[in-house]
C-alpha cells in the first residue's frame, strides 16, 4: 500500500502512523507544500494522510499553496481514494465537501477526552476509537459507561459536518471532533499520532497558543506523563487498521 502524506509545516510529521506504515511495510512519499514541493498524481497513492498545521484553511494570501492543496485533497475524494485528515488537515477535507470551518469556542490543547456518539458505532473510525472513548451515552440505564481516556488536542478552529458524513466524536470543548464518510473519507480533530518528541516541537514552535484558557494545558502538564502517548499511539496503529486501503 503506497500512503502520501501531505505535510504543512516542518514540525508537524507523521508522528506514530509513521511507525505503523513501517511496521506494515508501507511506501510512504509527502509532499511538503511549504517547501514549495508539487502535489502528487492521483495514481501514485492508494492512500492520503493530510496533516495538521498551525494556519486556518481560509489563509490562501498568505499561503497561496493552499489553493492547490484544497484541488487535491478534493480530487483525491471524487476519486475515491482513503483519505485520512488530522486537525488541519480534517478541516481541509470539510472544506472541500462542501462544510464550513470556523473559531471554536475555545482553544483545545493539551490532553482532554473525547466521547463517541451514537453513530459511532456504525463506523470503522468510530469502532477503533473505542479503545480511547467512551458512548456519549452509556448503552443502557444499569450499565455505567467506561471511563475516558485522555487524547492530545491542539486546535482553536473546528469543522461542521460534511454533507453525507457521520459524526463520530465530539467533547466538552469541541461539538465535531471526528466524522466518517463511507468509512473511507475520515476527518479527526485530535491527534492520535503525537508523540513526545512531536508534543515538544508543537510547544517550541507555537508558545503563543498557550494563552491561559478553559482547555489549555501548560507545556510540563503536556509532557507529565509519556504513558499517555503510548496509549494515543496503539489507538492510531487500531484506526490506521480499521480503515485502510484493503
Amino acid at each position: 500500500m503506497r500512503l502520501h502524506s501531505f505535510l504543512h509545516v516542518p514540525f508537524e510529521g507523521l508522528g506514530s502512523i509513521a511507525d505503523w506504515a513501517a511496521g506494515g511495510g508501507h511506501a510512504v512519499t509527502s509532499t511538503r507544500w511549504f517547501a514549495g514541493d508539487a502535489a502528487p498524481a492521483l495514481a501514485s497513492f492508494d492512500w492520503l494522510v493530510v496533516m495538521g498545521g498551525p494556519m486556518g484553511v481560509y489563509d490562501e494570501r498568505e499561503y497561496p499553496w493552499l489553493v492547490e492543496e484544497k484541488r487535491a485533497v478534493g480530487a483525491a475524494v471524487e476519486a475515491g481514494k482513503r483519505v485520512l485528515g488530522i486537525c488541519l488537515g480534517a478541516q481541509l477535507i470539510a472544506t472541500v465537501c462542501g462544510a464550513s470551518v470556523h473559531r471554536n469556542p475555545y482553544k483545545e490543547i493539551g490532553w482532554f477526552p473525547i466521547e463517541l456518539t451514537p453513530g459511532a458505532a456504525t463506523t470503522a473510525a468510530g469502532r477503533a476509537l473505542a479503545t480511547v472513548a467512551p458512548p456519549v451515552q452509556p448503552p443502557a440505564p444499569s450499565l455505567q459507561a467506561p471511563s475516558p481516556s485522555p487524547v492530545f488536542h491542539w486546535h482553536g478552529d473546528t469543522f461542521d459536518l460534511p454533507p453525507g458524513a457521520i459524526h463520530v466524536a465530539c467533547s466538552a470543548a469541541c461539538a465535531h471532533q471526528a466524522f466518517s464518510v463511507d468509512d473511507r473519507v475520515v476527518g479527526l480533530q485530535f491527534h492520535l499520532e503525537t508523540t513526545p518528541a512531536s508534543a515538544a516541537e508543537l510547544i517550541r514552535n507555537c508558545p503563543a497558543d498557550l494563552a491561559p484558557g478553559p482547555y489549555v494545558q501548560s507545556a510540563e502538564a503536556m509532557l507529565t506523563d509519556p504513558a499517555r502517548f503510548a496509549r494515543i499511539n496503539a489507538a492510531m496503529h487500531t484506526l490506521l487498521d480499521a480503515v485502510a486501503p484493503a
